[in-house]
């Protein structure tokens, strides 16, 4: 098999959807015994002192949609999720049934409250982050 170049192997990563992304370094973290959740945790405490939590509030311009329950209407919402990622039939009920789960991440607000409304009219409870 060809070696591929880091800018190709970023190409290839650009193509994949967030969820599939998350599957990958799932599986990479599994194959060479690596964690990659370490470094961004430490990354994400140390900038925190500095930005008071009201001003980020202000600023925020990406919003992830967070599929707290399906509720009673499960079907519906695995079909509205499906409609909103391209995720399959098995994915998608996978991503309903392991709730609370994100099902949009970093979104603009319109688009994230259009699936939260989406969502919440197949019968989900949904919240914004």
């Amino acid at each position: 098999m060809a070696k591929l170049s880091t800018e190709e192997l970023l190409g290839q990563f650009k193509e994949l959807t967030l969820l599939e992304l998350s599957e990958f370094v799932k599986a990479f973290e599994e194959e060479f015994g690596v964690t990659a959740a370490a470094p961004v945790a430490v990354a994400a405490a140390a900038g925190a002192p500095g930005a008071p939590a009201a001003e980020e509030a202000a600023e925020q311009d990406e919003f992830d949609v967070v599929l707290e329950s399906a509720g009673d209407k499960k079907i519906q919402v695995i079909k509205e999720v499906r409609g909103l990622t391209s995720l399959g039939l098995k994915e998608a009920k996978d991503l309903v049934e392991s709730a609370p789960k994100a099902v949009l991440e970093k979104v603009d607000k319109a688009a994230a409250e259009k699936a939260k409304e989406a969502l919440e009219g197949a019968g989900a409870t949904v919240t914004l982050k």
